[in-house]
């Protein structure tokens, strides 16, 4: 799969941000399986009985940085640089994170919802990985993509074609091995938070934002009184010798209320 940049909605991002983050964490994590495997697959791995009776709720995170093998790995690395980075430049690493991490515990609840009695492992940051699909074709939805390097579509049809193929095969429960429930539930959890979540949010920053200058306005800002010096301490001495400095270099018409308070009270503590 890949895309032509027919009317530049791509820019140069290269391999940097939260993008180069998780690929090398889960490129890590890879390594690690090949010498703790069955521990960390079993542990780290999204198990759902695991999850529900024995509480990991650990699992709807972790299971994002395991794979079942290089091919794996590679080819959610190939689609998480070829969109995230896009994305990461369009929204920022903050939002490029959130975002990840909400369609991949989307997917993983997906998971847990529908096969609740499973103990079957669900490992892979694929379900994310389709949510990237579905953001890259909700923001360019125009982008020319060539599936499989030959079939050239829009990046919308793509989305939508591979949303019609994971529903179909996880009906027909097709694909062994192949979390298709973490796909579609991260492609669903995409869609939605794009098209309600991100409004709510900014809906709800800016009523907060709203509220809280409607308060300030009507609630007067309650200052500390200036604490009065009754004898000549150091702290007193320092303000006195920058007022001097001052009155040195642009009068004494420069000094402001305050600044003539302060010499006044060191005038009479002085005497």
């Amino acid at each position: 799969m890949a895309f032509e940049d027919l009317h530049r909605p791509l820019s140069a991002a290269g391999f940097k941000g939260a993008v180069r983050w998780i690929i090398i964490i889960s490129g890590v994590v890879l390594i690690l399986q090949q010498v703790f495997g069955e521990f960390l697959i079993s542990t780290f791995g999204l198990v759902p009985v695991d999850v529900w009776q024995h509480h990991w709720w650990w699992q709807p995170f972790t299971y994002l940085f395991l794979h079942g093998g290089l091919f794996h790995w590679l080819f959610n690395i190939f689609i998480l640089w070829m969109f995230g980075r896009e994305l990461e430049t369009q929204w920022g690493t903050p939002d490029f994170l959130k975002y990840f991490f909400i369609t991949g515990i989307g997917g993983a609840l997906c998971v847990l919802f529908l096969t609740p009695h499973s103990t079957s492992p669900t490992i892979g940051s694929s379900g994310a990985i389709f949510g990237l699909l579905v953001a890259f074709a909700m923001v360019f939805p125009e982008a020319t993509m060539y599936l499989y390097f030959v079939i050239p579509v829009k990046a919308w049809q793509a989305a939508a074609l591979f949303a019609f193929i994971e529903f179909f095969a996880a009906l027909e429960g097709g694909g062994a091995g192949i979390a298709r429930f973490a796909h579609l539930g991260g492609m669903i959890t995409g869609y939605l938070y794009l098209r309600y979540g991100w409004q709510f949010s900014s809906r709800l920053f800016s009523g907060w934002s709203s509220t809280r200058k409607w308060f300030e306005k009507r609630i007067p800002t309650r200052t500390r009184p200036p604490v009065e010096l009754h004898e000549v301490t150091d702290e007193l001495v320092e303000k006195v010798d920058k007022i001097l400095e001052k009155v040195l270099k642009n009068g004494v018409e420069s000094l402001t209320p305050d600044e003539k308070k302060i010499m006044d009270r060191y005038s009479r503590l002085k005497r």
